[in-house]
């Protein structure tokens, strides 16, 4: 039970890294020195992902094409989820507001043995890998970070710990869905909400807003009165200020939002926030419901 404790706990700690310094690292705003921050950046690595595979999938594709069906990952789900109201919708979709927590905890699973790789395939096809030796140099580091993490953090214990090697494997899955599960929900419950928007390109490809309107449009905040959450999170509490200015530390995020907050109102532009973390999830529970049962849209 400590063995698994501390697994548990680790699960935590991994989801604090992604959010609180691998997040702002690869964003360029951990710090002043661009070395440091590609430095921080490898933070990412030890907890099995991989930073390059992350900046195309996070800084170019979600933070330009937030909430957009076919070109924000973060939206673009396997065919048993559905966080989009464009989405072609199946029967399993009437119950993801139930098992779709399921899923969130296996997300890091998926990270650490083969979505990687999957990705560098799919962003190679997209022309965001433009030549061979780029290619070669990205699959090189994936397969390299996973084998120092997989040995620093299964092999090791396997090898030198008294306990049984069952304990050890499922109290490492127990860790990794903690960690998969922690950061979904804090940044499903940043986009797919009720009062967010999920914007299409027009006829000739383009989008109708401008960035700052489309952020603003498509992103909420929560618990903003929530010193605690806003530590452990990394300023992910305020989702909005880091999609509007992602190159500014999230430090500085909760002396910026009033400012942001005014300037909104004053364009007649939404400033979405939700009062606690737990009213931000209950209304992502019943988007997640409304999604599954609504016709698809396409407008």
């Amino acid at each position: 039970w400590l063995i698994l404790g501390l697994y548990i706990l680790s699960g935590f700690g991994m989801a604090g890294i992604g959010m609180s310094i691998m997040h702002d690292a690869i964003h360029g705003s951990y710090s002043k020195y661009k070395w440091f921050n590609n430095l921080m950046s490898n933070t990412i690595n030890l907890i099995g992902s991989n930073k390059d595979m992350w900046r195309l999938q996070h800084n170019v594709l979600h933070h330009s094409f937030t909430n957009v069906e076919d070109h924000d990952d973060d939206i673009n789900a396997p065919f048993f989820l559905c966080f989009s109201p464009h989405v072609q919708k199946n029967k399993l979709h009437r119950y993801q507001h139930w098992y779709a927590w399921i899923f969130y905890g296996l997300m890091t699973i998926s990270w650490v043995s083969f979505k990687d790789f999957v990705n560098l395939q799919r962003f190679r096809k997209m022309g965001l890998i433009v030549n061979r030796k780029s290619y070669q140099k990205y699959l090189f580091n994936i397969l390299l970070w996973e084998v120092i993490f997989f040995t620093l953090v299964l092999v090791l214990p396997l090898l030198f710990s008294s306990v049984s090697a069952w304990t050890i494997v499922l109290s490492f899955l127990a860790m990794l869905f903690i960690t998969g599960l922690s950061i979904s929900i804090v940044f499903q419950t940043a986009h797919v909400m009720p009062n967010a928007e999920f914007p299409l390109p027009n006829e000739e490809g383009k989008m109708e807003n401008e960035r700052m309107t489309h952020q603003l449009l498509t992103t909420c905040n929560f618990s903003q009165k929530g010193d605690f959450l806003f530590w452990s999170l990394g300023g992910l509490t305020n989702q909005i200020e880091r999609h509007l200015f992602p190159n500014i530390s999230h430090v500085h995020y909760k002396k910026i939002a009033p400012i942001v907050k005014q300037t909104a109102e004053e364009f007649g532009l939404p400033y979405h926030t939700s009062g606690s973390f737990v009213s931000a999830v209950t209304k992502h529970f019943k988007m997640l419901k409304v999604l599954g049962s609504m016709e698809v849209s396409h407008s």
